[in-house]
């Protein structure tokens, strides 16, 4: 769609970028929704809400504020009027369709994701806490194994260096060179 350049002079020359087409909501920003993001909040893509716009200009909720460069506007709504008309566009749609509406607000499946993330986060906690509690009872094993192991040790140390003192030979082996007598 092709937009006639603004008139010299007309509120779109401002040198910041921002026009404020309803001046009424200027220090109300946190009341305003870009129409891409109140697309999400709604549950329908940018598309649709830009064809809205184009398709029902007497209905759609008038813009409240404009930003950006003039050739790449960034247009803002106020929040409540574009749920409101997007609530009336689903149910427009279902008494010419019958069938259902656009998929399910943004916040809705948001809401949904993050119950879902927050279980996920529940369930991973506590399984740390059960690898924790097995690990300090595997480390406390091995510090036993450890300790059994270095008595070990000194036990047979303490057996052969008995053996040496006593002077008690080893017991010998036969060689593959040594013949033995036969019976």
């Amino acid at each position: 769609m092709h937009q006639k350049p603004d008139p010299p002079g007309s509120p779109a020359d401002c040198a910041d970028g921002v026009v404020w087409l309803r001046p009424e909501y200027q220090g109300r920003q946190g009341e305003l929704v870009t129409l891409a993001a109140g697309a999400r909040l709604v549950g329908v893509s940018a598309a649709a809400v830009s064809n809205w716009q184009n398709r029902y200009p007497k209905d759609f909720p008038p813009l409240a504020l404009l930003t950006g460069p003039p050739h790449k506007r960034t247009k803002w709504a106020v929040t409540v009027e574009l749920v409101a008309f997007a609530r009336d566009q689903r149910t427009r749609e279902r008494d010419r369709t019958g069938r259902r509406g656009p998929q399910r607000p943004g916040a809705e499946i948001a809401a949904e994701q993050m119950a879902h993330y927050e279980e996920v986060l529940r369930t991973l906690t506590e399984r740390e806490e059960r690898q924790k509690k097995a690990l300090a009872r595997t480390r406390s094993a091995q510090r036993a194994a450890e300790e059994k192991l270095t008595r070990a040790r000194a036990r047979l140390t303490a057996e052969v260096d008995a053996v040496v003192r006593l002077g008690i030979p080893a017991p010998r082996t036969t060689t593959t060179t040594e013949k033995e007598p036969r019976p």
